[in-house]
């Protein structure tokens, strides 16, 4: 049999590639309607009553079913009955999950704040029990299609686009809202709809791939999944340790991110709106577009700096690549500056800061650990920058200082998922991959629980007085008979001209920091271990 008979389709980079789209939509539609609440937060507090801790509440319990094993069997699943039927499964659940918040939040079951709260609520769980084991799943299909190849890279730009999601959705959606939060939430249901739309689409391929294995002989031969597996898992240090590292790390980040925007409003005077006309970009008479193709464009370069110079064999050729595709990226910011201009000073379009990094630099990192190793080191570098950032927007008080921590934040952000997700590839078989991946999310969410509600819990409870006096200007507005986006309005032009009381961020915030000290030492720890069990983590992923 001659080698040209053996390709089957994942040997053929455009469809490796394309692949990679249309399963990456469906992660980008899950980060945006896991993230865009934190740029409607007072939206929902104004027009639909929501308090912090109930919208921490709301946050926290997106993962509530996941501490309780879901995401394991959705990993079992995964492992035993493969890509397909998980995908079906898994996938319809988060749609509903996005389709009964949306009717919640529209009042479609009842106009009482508590029943729209508890659908809300509801529909985030079932949305929060899809979520994690369709990350899982993409995850997995993409070591499919990808070992041996550029893994660390196409891992890297799955979770690009997957922020890319999660900043376009935190920027935009008060503008998609317009005072109107239901018809975020509406938006972002839809989204998710259309993504999963083109996961099934990919199943075709995926039946495909199958067959070619199969005909060719090389398949892996199928074992039958056993709790046994579960136990050497979890005996195994290095994916303790990396599972360690996973938890501390994101539940600093992820959290976070909720509350960035009101953080940035409330600590560094941020705004919520932006002036009209100021930093309006016009696609199509759309502002809404002109400020997603921003977003896009920066995740084009951020691509293109690893991918182009990488396909030229010539080092002069890769080194005028850069060149040029540094000028360029330059000549962009340029071109907008007076657009960021106004976007740093704008809560939401600030917060977007982190996602954005991660946008701009994940491609990049996946890059590198690709071609120079170096996994456990990266990761630990972006503990200390993790610290940095949460230092910079807690105890600081300097504005300049706070757009370096969220720099940093987002570099953090890229650093460690680029080194720690092809890690795993390393430690764990590719059969048990799906149970691996699901156990790191389903730890994780223990820690992403804990400090989504605990961030808004704390906030509360250091900012007493300005809790009480926030319930009393919104039940006066009620009084007066105002109708909810009426009072949302009121409350924003308060805001504005600097008559509402403030909240406290600071303990919230440092409470953070002591997560990334974790993470460093974690990061260390795996890092000889991973040593000694021989799993050459500081190796590239490719060599």
């Amino acid at each position: 049999m001659t080698e040209a008979i053996k390709r089957t389709l994942r040997d053929s980079a455009p469809m490796r590639w394309m692949i990679l789209v249309m399963v990456s939509l469906l992660m980008f539609a899950t980060y945006w309607f896991q993230d865009f609440y934190s740029g409607l937060k007072p939206l929902m507090e104004s027009q639909l009553g929501i308090t912090s801790s109930q919208f921490g509440t709301m946050i926290g319990l997106t993962t509530i079913a996941n501490l309780f094993g879901m995401i394991i069997i959705g990993g079992i699943v995964l492992d035993k009955w493969g890509i397909r039927l998980t995908a079906i499964i898994f996938g319809t659940v988060a749609t509903l999950g996005g389709v009964i918040s949306a009717l919640g939040a529209n009042d479609f079951f009842s106009d009482d704040p508590g029943t729209r709260l508890t659908i809300m609520i509801i529909g985030r769980i079932l949305f929060g029990v899809g979520l994690e084991t369709t990350c899982v799943l993409i995850t997995r299909t993409i070591v499919k299609w990808f070992k041996g190849y550029e893994l660390a890279l196409a891992m890297a730009i799955n979770m690009g686009i997957g922020r890319l999601g999660s900043a376009i959705g935190t920027a935009i959606s008060p503008e998609i809202a317009n005072n109107n939060a239901p018809t975020a939430v509406t938006f972002a249901a839809f989204l998710i709809a259309l993504g999963f739309i083109f996961f099934l689409i990919y199943l075709i391929f995926d039946i495909r791939i199958d067959k070619q294995v199969k005909a060719h002989g090389t398949a892996e031969e199928e074992e039958p999944f056993r709790f046994s597996d579960l136990k050497a898992l979890f005996t195994n240090k290095s994916f303790l340790l990396i599972a360690g590292l996973c938890v501390a790390f994101y539940s600093a980040v992820f959290p976070f991110m909720q509350y960035a925007p009101d953080l940035l409003v409330n600590k560094f005077g941020f705004s919520y709106d932006l002036p009209a006309g100021a930093a309006d970009i016009t696609i199509f008479g759309s502002t809404t577009l002109g400020n997603v193709m921003i977003f896009l464009v920066l995740f084009i370069f951020g691509v293109a700096f690893p991918l182009i110079p990488a396909n030229i064999k010539d080092k002069t050729g890769k080194k005028l690549a850069m060149i040029g595709i540094g000028i360029l990226f330059a000549g962009f910011i340029y071109a907008f500056q007076d657009v960021f201009a106004v976007w740093i000073k704008n809560g939401p379009k600030a917060a977007s800061f982190i996602p954005m990094g991660t946008i701009l630099f994940t491609p990049i990192f996946g890059r590198m650990v690709d071609k120079k190793g170096k996994a456990a080191s990266i990761m630990m570098l972006g503990a200390f920058l993790l610290i940095f950032a949460h230092v910079s927007l807690s105890i600081l008080n300097n504005v300049l200082l706070c757009y370096f921590g969220l720099l940093s934040l987002g570099v953090a952000f890229s650093l460690v998922p680029a080194a720690m997700w092809p890690s795993v590839a390393k430690i764990v078989p590719e059969r048990r991959l799906g149970t691996a991946y699901a156990a790191m999310f389903t730890i994780q969410n223990y820690g992403l629980g804990a400090f989504f509600k605990g961030i808004g819990s704390v906030l509360e409870w250091v900012n007493p007085e300005t809790v009480e006096k926030m319930k009393n200007i919104r039940e006066g507005l009620v009084a007066q008979g105002m109708a909810p986006q009426e009072v949302a309005a009121k409350i924003e032009e308060m805001r504005v001209a600097g008559n509402l009381p403030l909240y406290d961020y600071t303990i919230p915030i440092l409470l953070l920091v002591g997560l990334g000290v974790i993470s460093i030492f974690l990061a260390l720890a795996l890092k000889k271990t991973s040593e000694k069990q021989g799993y050459k983590l500081e190796l590239p992923s490719n060599g």
